[in-house]
């Protein structure tokens, strides 16, 4: 009997490993001429499974096999929508996927005003995005730039309820962190988690003052089968704001803002995506972003340069540089996990255990260009591997 029952569990669990067997889904996603396309959204919409294509169009996203015969889709600004049978894609071994270009012929006569669709388009925020309460699992990585060479790196896996563009974050978790050797002169030190100023920095959240910008339409496009209106704004301080709006929908797609703040030597550009839910409405899908500004050097590392026959001054350049990936949206608040707002401090003091098998086993997404420039200063210092780093500096 006692032997008969362990047979029985034993096959019970093997069948619940094997019905959640992990299956890898990667590969390049191509223009007809062969370019990358990248922030194409890449997923099983009905499911909200997914990732973003990087700015070298690679993706790599993990399902499981009881999403075997559902469709993958793919959307990007400008192309057709690609759909497939994943049980096809598999099967046939695809590694590159090449998205038609979609010809837009919008009618000039038709059109309204460019100011009339972005009046619509922030009228319309609320409806168009998920307003409610969704749990996002996000991947934030920052370098820390001085004199125009990283010498910092610290990742967080971290657990964010939001509301959406047109509200704000309720709180958030740091799941599992990691960093780099330090490197710096400086430990210039932000006075709260980066993930809020990404949400600061965010103009939709903040609010867009219309009558402060001048409109100019760039172009037309398209997304997912939509017209999309491109449309850039500058203010008097030569700010800029470029929205991606649909025709119809009036949905903001992507936004790319460059910002001058008020004090010389500084200033801010970043690249906000976002991709539709099951619904069709958006979400956060990926962002990048990079603050440069100037540091005072403490006068101990000053004299110690002195020293060392190295004057640099008494400021230097320093930077932040941003890189957010979405991994997973979770709309059902029965299955949101434990999270808080922690105290307001830098990412780098919060006291995470590092997990050196989380990072090994977690589905983390393709190098991208600008995480390979990062990285290849960082270690370029002492040529010291970062997996090596990441060993050594996190115990």
């Amino acid at each position: 009997m006692n032997k008969l029952l362990i047979l029985l569990i034993s096959v019970f669990f093997s069948t619940i490993t094997c019905s959640q067997k992990k299956i890898v889904l990667k590969g390049l996603i191509v223009d007809q001429e062969n370019f990358p396309i990248p922030y194409a959204g890449i997923g099983i919409i009905n499911k909200n499974i997914g990732t973003t294509s990087t700015e070298e169009g690679t993706f790599y996203f993990v399902v499981s096999n009881k999403e075997i015969n559902d469709t993958l889709e793919i959307s990007s600004m400008g192309y057709e929508t690609y759909k497939i049978l994943i049980k096809d894609f598999l099967s046939k071994k695809i590694i590159k996927i090449t998205l038609k270009g979609n010809i837009t012929e919008v009618s000039e006569i038709s059109l309204k005003t460019s100011e009339y669709y972005i009046k619509n388009a922030l009228k319309n925020l609320k409806k168009n995005t998920i307003n409610k309460n969704h749990q996002l699992k996000i991947l934030y990585r920052r370098w820390s730039v001085e004199d125009n060479i990283c010498r910092f790196y610290i990742e967080h896996f971290m657990n964010i309820i939001d509301r959406g563009p047109s509200s704000y974050i309720t709180k958030y978790s740091i799941q599992e962190s990691r960093k780099s050797s330090e490197y710096r002169f400086i430990k210039n030190l932000q006075n709260r988690h980066a993930v809020e100023y990404m949400e600061m920095n965010n103009p939709l959240r903040r609010g867009v003052f219309f009558n402060d910008f001048k409109w100019k339409k760039i172009k037309n496009s398209s997304y997912d089968g939509e017209e999309v209106l491109v449309v850039k704004g500058t203010n008097e301080d030569a700010n800029t704001i470029t929205l991606y709006i649909g025709y119809d929908s009036f949905k903001i797609y992507q936004f790319e803002i460059v910002r001058k703040p008020p004090k010389i030597g500084r200033l801010l550009k970043a690249i906000y995506v976002y991709k539709k839910n099951k619904d069709g409405k958006l979400y956060l899908s990926y962002h990048t972003r990079e603050w440069e500004g100037m540091g005072k050097i403490p006068k101990s590392i000053k004299d110690f340069l002195l020293k060392n026959n190295k004057d640099i001054g008494d400021y230097l350049p320093i930077a932040f540089r941003h890189e957010v990936f979405v991994l997973e949206l979770e709309e059902d608040k029965k299955k949101f996990e434990n999270s808080q707002i922690f105290e307001k401090m830098d990412m780098t003091l919060y006291k995470i255990p590092y997990n050196e098998i989380f990072w090994k086993s977690i589905s983390l997404p393709p190098e991208t260009k600008f995480y390979k420039k990062n990285i290849g200063e960082l270690e370029s210092l002492y040529e010291v591997p970062i997996t090596t780093q990441f060993k050594y500096s996190n115990n």
